[in-house]
């Protein structure tokens, strides 16, 4: 059976390294291996290794940072599985970091070092180098890969998924020299990470520009939880400026605004540590009143914040800032897309040969909020169930999201993929159709300017439908290049996440609605969505929707 994987963070490399024992795999990834969001993340993986904690304990903590809209066997899974996995990573030889503090041995029942984030009720998180986690778990899986039977093409991007009789068969790229190409496959699984470059600023890498779930939408899939755009607390708010461990926080740095207020006790009994999406209102709230919101970490030792922080130390120092001596500028910023493919617990989408993880998956674990460090766990725990799954007989029922009900609305058809001559923008008044652009004009720069001013942090029904207008008004040339492909997905996605904003009337974790600011406890925990077709009806598995 060939399997072919796109993506090479921690779900794509698991997966590959899992399959190839069983089958021929194929793995694709747009840049080099170590390219992907994996390499980025700082603070480590939540996992309930020690003996003060427990599996029910952290999907807890899971269930609450999520809004209530969790999906409880995706959470379960999530947990239990979790510490297998993680033992797993020890044995490849990730270096995690390791302590021989006395009270350490005796709380956990062993000498990992571990760290507190936020909704966090345990210390939890393991983490290796300090704040590189993400790197030596990249480092050691690629190492992995390349003691496996596995053929790797990078820098060759995904731009359609090939379907036969309902089912992929393949995946269409543009390969190392840019040329199209066709790679024939028993299995696809979808690894190609987030959508953080909807937005202007984010602190994701210049890869996650969403061409999987894009790509799965175009050919059918159900894609859900859509509104749900986690926007982290604290990147670096300067020119460039990237991510700031929750983890900081966690160690006891402080947030203060221009006045040096300490303004999170006001906001939140957990104040610091209160669930994401939290903080980050509370941020841009402070941001609005007070014109700066700054990170305060001067009351930890010095030889503390160089030894469990080294890459962000070095990183402020390059941006012109001492942190053991004065807060450094802080802003929110898109950092993970919790909607996406929608999958069962084994990664299965609605079209048959197709399988979704890590970050362009929906599983239902993350809910309206994903809680802090789950995501490198589950780019791990359902890579394994995935790639186990392969060649299995799909179920009778298959229960995406992990539910018996998944409400789909099919979108209207000027959502599907669109191709013009040159690209377009807003009305024009004489002829009441599309405006054109000029050729100076960046059709990515106009989406990514329309979803930070209308379906950012908070949003409302006037500046959605007019967030809705304006993408239905754009238009992709034919993609040729990497970019236009790119620029092609991000404009599928940011329809999609402008519709299902509007649709959902409420607020709920990192959605946010100025015009309907409580939570409706008889809202659906999930809003999905499948393509329009173009000519003829793309079928959606009954099964996909019992």
């Amino acid at each position: 059976m060939h399997v072919v994987i796109v993506g090479s963070g921690i779900a794509g490399l698991t997966a590959a390294i899992r399959a190839s024992a069983r089958h021929d795999v194929t793995l694709v990834t747009k840049g080099a291996l170590a390219d992907a969001a994996t390499s980025h993340a700082q603070g480590g993986i939540a996992v309930a290794l020690g003996a003060d904690d427990t599996a029910a304990l952290h999907q807890a903590d899971t269930h609450v940072a999520a809004a209530g809209s969790a999906d409880a066997r995706a959470v379960e899974v999530l947990c239990t599985d979790g510490p297998a996995r993680v033992r797993d990573l020890l044995a490849l030889g990730v270096p995690f970091d390791r302590t021989a503090d006395p009270a350490t041995l005796d709380r956990y029942g062993d000498d990992l070092a571990r760290g507190r984030e936020a909704a966090h009720g345990r210390w939890r998180v393991v983490h290796a180098a300090g704040d590189a986690t993400g790197a030596a778990i990249e480092q050691t899986l690629i190492a992995a890969l390349h003691r496996q039977h596995v053929t790797i093409l990078e820098r060759t991007c995904l731009t359609d998924l090939v379907l036969r009789d309902g089912a992929v068969v393949g995946i269409d790229v543009l390969d190392l020299l840019g040329e199209p190409r066709r790679i024939d496959a028993d299995a696809v699984v979808l690894a190609s990470g987030g959508a953080g470059h909807l937005y202007r600023e984010t602190t994701n890498p210049l890869v996650a520009t969403g061409d999987g779930a894009a790509a799965a939408w175009r050919a059918g899939a159900v894609l859900a939880d859509l509104e749900f755009m986690q926007f982290h607390p604290t990147r670096l708010a300067v020119p460039g400026g990237g991510l700031v461990s929750e983890a900081v926080r966690g160690e006891g740095a402080v947030l203060r605004d221009a006045r040096g207020r300490r303004f999170m006790t006001a906001v939140h009994p957990d104040a610091e540590l209160a669930p994401r999406d939290v903080v980050a209102r509370g941020i841009a709230a402070a941001i609005r009143d007070s014109g700066e919101v700054v990170l305060d970490a001067t009351a930890l030792d010095p030889g503390f914040l160089v030894a469990r922080f080294p890459g962000l130390t070095r990183a402020t120092r390059a941006a012109g800032f001492d942190w053991s001596r004065d807060g450094v500028p802080v802003a929110p910023a898109a950092h993970y897309f919790m909607g996406g493919i929608a999958t069962d617990a084994e990664g299965r989408t609605s079209i048959p040969g197709l399988a979704a993880i890590g970050e362009a998956a929906c599983t239902g674990v993350h809910g309206a909020n994903r809680l802090a460090s789950n995501s490198l766990l589950e780019g791990l725990v359902f890579a394994v169930r995935a790639a186990d799954a392969l060649g299995a007989p799909r179920p009778g029922l298959l229960r995406l999201r992990g539910t018996a009900t998944l409400p789909v609305t099919t979108v209207p058809g000027v959502v599907g993929p669109t191709t013009a001559s040159r690209p377009t923008i807003g009305t024009d008044r004489r002829t009441g159709g599309p405006a054109r652009l000029d050729g100076s004009a960046d059709v990515r720069q106009t989406v990514q300017r329309v979803m930070t001013e209308r379906v950012g942090l908070l949003r409302d029904a006037g500046g959605l439908a007019t967030a809705r207008r304006e993408l239905d008004a754009l238009a992709v040339d034919a993609p040729a290049t990497v970019r236009a492909h790119e620029d092609r997905a991000l404009l599928d996605l940011a329809r999609l996440v402008a519709r299902a904003a509007e649709a959902r009337t409420e607020s709920r974790g990192a959605h946010a609605r100025t015009d309907h600011p409580d939570t409706d406890p008889d809202a659906p925990a999930s809003l999905a969505w499948v393509a329009a077709p173009a000519t003829a009806p793309v079928p959606v598995p009954e099964e996909a929707l019992a």
